[in-house]
């Protein structure tokens, strides 16, 4: 199956997309991410570490990370909201500090305007949004005048709510459907499309079988004419099928990596840099024989 091409315009940082699988390595400033990483990262004092996040950074790197993704606040079921004020004190020195260190383009995980305002002050180029459908204008404008790359994920309800909202009746159809709202919104306040990153939101208000079906018609996003980026790093329909907790899901993962890249995505967001980066060369590989 051939992958569509398209170039990301990311605050004038331009990313050939669709040659090759580009990573996007997790970098949680969480002390409450699911898959425990984040813990490293927030020192006995209860703030964040930047040396230590500093330290992650160069790793994943080094490992092949194309883009850093770096989040203050939990997405995981059932997690608790992080007041503003402490979401900004976990990721903006973090940021900062990585800016100025490194070329890779830095995103940052947050739902929060004021949180994407400062890391995009901060350096950051890419505003990575779980709330899709529901953005608001004010947000979209923001994203527009700081010409930045905005991912837009497709989720019911709140983490905290979520698992309520996974009902439907064609789940492909419909999460294109709302997708495609979000895109029109982004489109009608000034953001081009070539600035426009799509994600189905593999686990968000999706049970297990909503997400395999997912990432079996994944190509049915193509339509809309965005990136894909695809999330499957650990999550809990992996462990679902094997039976394991987010430490042993490392085969699993790669699997619905492998299976992504071959049916059209063009980001892969993993926690597991060097494992996931040697999946997707030989899928890339592959998928060009």
């Amino acid at each position: 199956m051939k992958r569509s091409v398209l170039d990301l315009n990311a605050r004038g940082m331009i990313l050939p997309l669709g040659h090759e699988t580009k990573i996007m390595g997790i970098l949680n400033c969480t002390p409450d991410s699911f898959s425990g990483d984040g813990k490293i990262k927030i020192n006995k004092a209860g703030t964040v570490d930047t040396g230590a996040c500093l330290f992650f950074a160069d790793k994943i790197i080094h490992e092949g990370a194309d883009i850093l993704d770096i989040g203050g606040e939990s997405t995981r079921p059932e997690a608790s909201p992080v007041p503003l004020q402490e979401e900004i004190k976990r990721v903006i020195p973090v940021i900062d500090a990585l800016a100025r260190r490194t070329a890779i383009p830095i995103s940052v995980d947050t739902s929060k305007m004021e949180v994407a305002r400062r890391a995009l002050d901060a350096g950051a180029v890419i505003i990575n949004n779980i709330k899709g459908t529901r953005i608001t204008k004010g947000f979209l404008r923001m994203v527009r005048d700081y010409q930045a790359a905005i991912v837009l994920m497709h989720m019911r309800g709140t983490p905290a709510t979520m698992k309520a909202y996974a009902r439907y009746k064609d789940v492909v159809k419909e999460v294109l459907e709302e997708l495609q709202i979000s895109i029109e919104k982004c489109l009608e306040i000034g953001i081009k499309r070539n600035r426009i990153i799509i994600d189905p939101g593999i686990g968000f208000a999706k049970d297990m079988a909503h997400s395999l079906t997912l990432i079996n018609h994944l190509n049915a996003l193509n339509v809309l004419r965005c990136p894909i980026l695809l999330g499957t790093s650990r999550k809990s329909f992996i462990g679902q099928i094997l039976e394991k907790e987010a430490d042993g899901r490392l085969m699993g993962t790669a699997a619905t990596v492998a299976a992504g890249i071959m049916r059209g995505a063009h980001i892969l967001r993993v926690h597991d840099v060097k494992a996931m980066k040697e999946t997707a060369k030989v899928t890339d590989v592959l998928l060009k024989a």
